[in-house]
Order: C-alpha cells, then sequence, then structure tokens
C-alpha cells in the first residue's frame, strides 16, 4: 500500500540528489538512486532540519496544551475537543475514553457538524461584507457633506469685501455712468470667473472621491477574496483531519535500530518532556514523516519509554553534575548544623543515625571522625552562644526591675511581675523560678543603683549564671542515667516477651504434634475394628473400649464421634462405588429400565448386601445413578460442541450478514496466482447444513450416547447453532 503523506503537507518536499520516483507494476511509487544503485519505498528527504516549520509549528516550552473549546456532537455522548495549539481530538463523557481520530460510531454527525460551522462562517463572512458594504456607503455620504461644506465656506470667504462696495456705490451716487457701467462689467467678468473655479474644484473633489471610492470597493472586494479563501482553507483542513494517518510500507531498507535513532533524534529535535505520557505527548511529533520509519505503534511506544528514561537520567546526571560544580561542601555542612541540632545535649551517634544517609552530611569531609570533631566544637560553639545570651536576659532583666522602680525590700513577686509581663526582657528570661530568683537576688544587693549594687549585682548574677549551669549539668547526668535504666528495662521486658512467646509457640507445636499423632492413631484403629457401614457409635462403643488406642487416645469425645462418622461414609462410598460399576455392566445404555436389570443377582452381590439394600432401596440407587449419568453426558455433548472447530466455523460464518458477507474473497488471497476467481463465502456457508455437521459428529462416543433420543439431540445442535454470533471481519482484510 502506497504512502499516503500526512495532511499538513500539501506540496511533497523535493528529492534529494541523484534519487528520481518510478511506478511499480502495480503503480505503487518507489524511488531509486542511480548512483548508490539503492530503492526504497520510504520518499527520501534532503534533510530533516529542512522540513517547512509553519506546517508543523514548534510548541512552546512555557504553554501547556490545554482544551481551549469544547463543542458537543449533536445526538452523541462525544465532545470535539479544540486544544490551544490548534489539535483536535474526541472524548466521551460516558465512558471517559478520548482518541485523536474521529470514531466511526459519530462520523456522519461529525460532518453534519462541520457542515452547519462552515454555514455559519460563510454566513458570518457575508455579514462582515454587507456591513463593510454600509460603513463604506456611510463614509462616502459624510466625505460629500464635508465637501458641501467646505463649498459654502470659500463661498463666504472669497465675498467681495465691504468698502469696495462702499466705494462702487460712492461712485454711482456722484452720477457718473461710464464708470458705473466699467465697474459692472468687471463685476460680472468676476462672477463668471468665480463660477469656474467653483466648478473646476467641484470636478476635482467629485474626481477624488470617485477614486477614493472605487479604491475601496477593491481593497473590500479583496478582503472578502482573502476570508473566502481562507474559509475554504479551513473546511478542507477539517476535512483532512478524519482522513487516514500516514501508513508504513510493506518493505522499509532502514534497520530496526536506525529507524530508532531517527525516531528518538525527533523526540530530541522536539525537546518532548520524558515526564510526560505518551497520549500527552503524541500531537507535538505525530506530523513528522520520521513518525512512520517504525512499523508499529507497540514499537514507537517502546522507544519512546527508552527515550524518557535516557532523558530522564541525562537530566538528573546534569542536575547533579551542577549541584555539584556549585556547591560548597563545608558551607552546606555548616548549614546542616545549624538546622538540625538545636540543643546542646544532642549527641553525636544518635544525630549521625538520623542523618547518615543525607546528602549534605556525607558531603563534606574525609571520614566520621572529622565530622565528628566539628560537631563537637559545633555544640561548644552552641553552648557559648547560649550562655552569652543567658547572661544578657539576666542583665536585661536586672535593667528592667532598676528602670520600673517597683523593686523594693517589702515588694512581692507576684504583684511586681504583673506590671513586668509586657516587657520584652521580661520573657527573654525563658524561666519563671529563675526570674523569681534573679528578682530575690536584685532585692539582695539593693535597688540603689550606686557603683556598688551594679558591681554585687553583676557578681550576683555571675553566681546565679554559674549556678544555673552547675544545675543544668546536674539535670543532664540524671537524665542520662535515667534513660540508660528506661532502656534496661524496655530491653528487659522485651526479652521476657519474645522468652515467652517462645514457650507458647513450643508447647502449641507439642500439643499439635501430639493431637495429629493420636487421630492417625484412632484412624488406624476404626479401620482395623470397623468394616461394616451400618453400626452405629452407641453399638460398637462397647467393642472400641477394649481397644487401649481408645482408651489412651488424647483426643475429645465429639472428635472421636466426627471421626466414626467419617470413617463410616467412606465406607458407604466405597461399596457405592462398587454397586455403580455393577449397574454400568449391566446398563450400558442411557434409557436401560431398572426391570432389565438382574435384580435377584444385584441383590446378592456384596456391595448391596453390605448395604443392607432392598429392591426399592436399589431402584432408588439405581434412579439415582441414572440421574447422575445423564446430566454427564449431557455435559459432556455440549463441551463436545465447543471442541468441534468445523460446527463453530460454519455456525458463526452462517450468521454473517451486511458488508462481511457480500466481500467476496478472490484466490489470489488465497495463494492461487493462475485465476482470479471469487468465492462467495454465504454462498458456501448456506451449502453447509446440519447433515454436513452430523457427519463430523457421529463418530464421537459423546454423540453416540443420544442416539435413542436422535430427535432432541438435533435440537440441541440447533440450539447451539442458534447461540453463537457472527465472526468480526479481521483488521487485515482491505476494505474496497
Amino acid at each position: 500500500m502506497a504512502a499516503i503523506p500526512p495532511p499538513v503537507f500539501h506540496v511533497p518536499p523535493p528529492l534529494p540528489l541523484g534519487w528520481t520516483e518510478h511506478k511499480g507494476p502495480n503503480g505503487q511509487p518507489y524511488y531509486f538512486n542511480a548512483q548508490t544503485q539503492e530503492s526504497t519505498y520510504v520518499r527520501p528527504l534532503p534533510a530533516f532540519p529542512v522540513i517547512p516549520q509553519a506546517a508543523v509549528p514548534a510548541p512552546k516550552k512555557a504553554k501547556k496544551e490545554k482544551p481551549a473549546v469544547k463543542t458537543p456532537v449533536p445526538g452523541t455522548e462525544w465532545l470535539r475537543v479544540i486544544t490551544n495549539e490548534g489539535n483536535t481530538f474526541y472524548t466521551h463523557t460516558g465512558r471517559k475514553q478520548s482518541v485523536w481520530t474521529v470514531p466511526e460510531e459519530i462520523k456522519e454527525a461529525v460532518e453534519q457538524l462541520e457542515r452547519e460551522e462552515a454555514l455559519q462562517k460563510a454566513k458570518a463572512v457575508e455579514e462582515a461584507a454587507r456591513r463593510a458594504e454600509e460603513e463604506q456607503a456611510r463614509e462616502v455620504e459624510r466625505i460629500q457633506n464635508e465637501v458641501r461644506g467646505m463649498v459654502k465656506k470659500r463661498k463666504v470667504d472669497e465675498a467681495v469685501p465691504v468698502d469696495e462696495i462702499v466705494v462702487s456705490k460712492k461712485a454711482k451716487v456722484d452720477g457718473e455712468g461710464a464708470e458705473d457701467e466699467d465697474m459692472s462689467g468687471d463685476d460680472e467678468d468676476d462672477e463668471d470667473d468665480e463660477e469656474s473655479e467653483e466648478e473646476e474644484w467641484q470636478k476635482e473633489a467629485a474626481a477624488q472621491l470617485a477614486k477614493e471610492a472605487e479604491e475601496e470597493q477593491v481593497r473590500q472586494e479583496e478582503e472578502r477574496k482573502r476570508q473566502e479563501e481562507e474559509a475554504r482553507k479551513l473546511k478542507e483542513a477539517e476535512k483532512q483531519k478524519g482522513a487516514p494517518q500516514l501508513n508504513m510500507p510493506a518493505r522499509v531498507d532502514l534497520s530496526l535500530d536506525e529507524a530508532k535513532a531517527l525516531f528518538k533524534t525527533l523526540l530530541r529535535e522536539k525537546n518532548i518532556n520524558p515526564l510526560h505520557p505518551w497520549d500527552t505527548s503524541l500531537p507535538l511529533f505525530v506530523s513528522d514523516p520520521r513518525y512512520v520509519l517504525l512499523p508499529s505503534v507497540s514499537v514507537r511506544r517502546e522507544t519512546f519509554d527508552d527515550y524518557c528514561r535516557e532523558r530522564a537520567r541525562e537530566l538528573r546526571e546534569s542536575k547533579v553534575k551542577v549541584e555539584k560544580e556549585t556547591a560548597d561542601p563545608r558551607q552546606d555542612f555548616e548549614r546542616f548544623l545549624k538546622e538540625t541540632v538545636k540543643s546542646t545535649r544532642t549527641s553525636w551517634t544518635e544525630w549521625r543515625r538520623q542523618w547518615k544517609k543525607d546528602r549534605r552530611f556525607y558531603g563534606w569531609g574525609r571520614d566520621d571522625r572529622e565530622r565528628e570533631k566539628r560537631f563537637r566544637d559545633y555544640l561548644k560553639e552552641l553552648g557559648e552562644q547560649k550562655r552569652a545570651a543567658a547572661q544578657k536576659a539576666e542583665k536585661d532583666f536586672f535593667a528592667l526591675l532598676k528602670e520600673s522602680g517597683l523593686a523594693k525590700p517589702d515588694a512581692a513577686w507576684k504583684e511586681i511581675k504583673k506590671h513586668l509581663v509586657s516587657d520584652p526582657r521580661y520573657d527573654a528570661v525563658g524561666s519563671s523560678s529563675l526570674r523569681e530568683e534573679l528578682f530575690a537576688t536584685y532585692l539582695k544587693a539593693g535597688a540603689s543603683g550606686d557603683a556598688a549594687g551594679s558591681s554585687s549585682l553583676g557578681n550576683a548574677a555571675e553566681q546565679l549564671s554559674g549556678k544555673t549551669h552547675a544545675e543544668d549539668a546536674a539535670e543532664r547526668e540524671r537524665e542520662k542515667k535515667e534513660r540508660k535504666e528506661r532502656a534496661v528495662r524496655e530491653r528487659e521486658n522485651k526479652v521476657r516477651a519474645e522468652r515467652s512467646k517462645v514457650e507458647a509457640e513450643i508447647d502449641r507445636s507439642k500439643l499439635g504434634l501430639a493431637k495429629e499423632e493420636g487421630e492417625l492413631e484412632f484412624r488406624t484403629m476404626l479401620t482395623d475394628a470397623i468394616r461394616d457401614p451400618q453400626v452405629t457409635w452407641e453399638t460398637v462403643l462397647p467393642q472400641l473400649q477394649t481397644d487401649p488406642r481408645f482408651v489412651n487416645s488424647p483426643l475429645p469425645p465429639n472428635f472421636q464421634v466426627h471421626l466414626f462418622h467419617a470413617h463410616i461414609n467412606s465406607l458407604r462410598v466405597k461399596h457405592l462405588e462398587n454397586l455403580h460399576a455393577l449397574f454400568a455392566s449391566h446398563a450400558p445404555e442411557l434409557n436401560t429400565a431398572f426391570t432389565a436389570l438382574p435384580v435377584a443377582s444385584l441383590l446378592s452381590s456384596p456391595p448391596a448386601s453390605k448395604l443392607g439394600l432392598g429392591v426399592d432401596q436399589l431402584e432408588h440407587e439405581y434412579d439415582k445413578w441414572q440421574r447422575e449419568r445423564w446430566t454427564t453426558a449431557r455435559a459432556a455433548f455440549d463441551q463436545m460442541l465447543g471442541e468441534n472447530s468445523f460446527v463453530e466455523f460454519w455456525g458463526r460464518l452462517g450468521k454473517m450478514g451486511g458488508k462481511g458477507v457480500s466481500v467476496s474473497i478472490k484466490n489470489e488471497d488465497l495463494g492461487d496466482d493462475e485465476e482470479e476467481e471469487q468465492v462467495d463465502m454465504k454462498a458456501l456457508a448456506k451449502s453447509v447444513d446440519l447433515n454436513e455437521m452430523i457427519k463430523v459428529l457421529k463418530n464421537d462416543r459423546r454423540y453416540l450416547v443420544f442416539n435413542h433420543i436422535p430427535e432432541q439431540r438435533e435440537q440441541w445442535l440447533r440450539d447451539y447453532l442458534s447461540q453463537l454470533s457472527a465472526p468480526t471481519l479481521s483488521v487485515h482484510v482491505p476494505e474496497k
């Protein structure tokens, strides 16, 4: 099948130098290079970068493709969606399914929708042209009105001056007739000249207006033609969207590895994001000729996944490389210490166990020894910072007490702190007990504010700070000791719980083993002592009590009764199987009646005598066995019909209707090259009737077992054929 160019290329690109196009025997075009003696069905391209980029607009990196216009398809649950990149796809609101091509079930509805939209666009173009003509008429009328106003204004501006009119009147009053006649003649000549100039000016204005109107009309005509051309191109593009995509020729000279390399080059040129899925990225490169170099969609998706993995790995490696080049490991480690270590009580072991997998932790230092040294130095620095901050807070607190003037020897701390709580220097001292001690120290040292008092306050603050640090150290030791004791207690409890669990498991295993051995021994005793399926537990119990295996059994009584009934049932099943074997030997057919059996011989047989069956009971058991036998044979008959491919093929072929039946098969498709006769599959299916199928089935034992009811057996076959459905047409059969 000849390759069909994608709809975006209206004219195929020129062939490279040395390539020529030829037609094969069946009309299929192929290309030949006289220099290299190569031939191919794929049209060679000069170079991929010269593909006209106007036909395939490059996607904007910063702009994500999103649905822009959603149009419901009338009479269906489908929506036609046009994205902001100009791509069109169809989505089903109920099934949540989206496709890039027009589905067959809505093809006619979509064509009707496109025709209606084309009519609306044509009407819009006509309406725009009509409005443009009206606007042009109004503009011409406006210009004419302006010209008339300008003419009137020019007449007024070119009127005879007032002083000249007065002079002429004076000359007429003086009675100089000759001069009066001369003046009247001159006035008439001036008026004629003015009228001729006015007419010439009006002619020039009218010619200019006519020229402008003609230019405007030409412009309107060009605009209308341009709009019609755009509408026509839009219709052609809409029609071409439903056209089949570019198919891969039957023979390609490129190897699979070369085609994959070109496809990956295409993805790299389009800068496809490796984190986007296949469906999202497909519209960005589906129109490129390199898309069809791979033979199937599955190979393209596999190559696309390989590209995504390679591209993601490259981006990740480049990002790590940039981070390594720009980052300073020592500064990162310092910032990491400041972010994670907030207390001087943090131990190196706990901190290392928590953050040892962090890149900022292992990115600096030759080994853990160097990192631990820096960690402990940082703890000392952090302690100094906190100690300096605590001393500053204490000094600020003393200054606050001095400024307030409320700290007097007879003052109570509970009353004083109510006036100081709003000051930030009050909150700077974190402990309420420490604030009270500082207040007592301030009262002892005196609130006079002299130099001696200040020095005593400083010494007291230092002593108190030293006392506080000593108490903190003691508190840390006490907490460390408690932590160790608590860990030991938790470990002891855990070991004790694990030990009790293991002991319970051992006891449970011993009990289960003893129970299993006791059950096996009890079953052996029942097999040795009980062989009659008609005995009961009450009748056999005295006999069992004389057996040591029964007396010493660890099993509970109810479980012993359960094992006894299970043993009796197994004996009955065994004798019933032997009786059914006798039935099968005397009744090989399904329609054998009970009266046709040797009843006396069956009653005297060991299975019947062991089970204690009479004539009625034996007949009941025979009827039950016949029903089970009938059900099994019927199921085997249905299985035989399902396994027979001859019955299924011709039964389904007889159900075909419509286009699939009317399409004939040529002998050329069947492998016969001499003649091109056509075989009508519908007529051939009608020729295969029920008798042909019976001839195929009559040698099967599952079919012969129902020889006594041939009409019902034939009806079963007809029912099976009526339930078959017509086969679906193969996608590889070409449609004409």
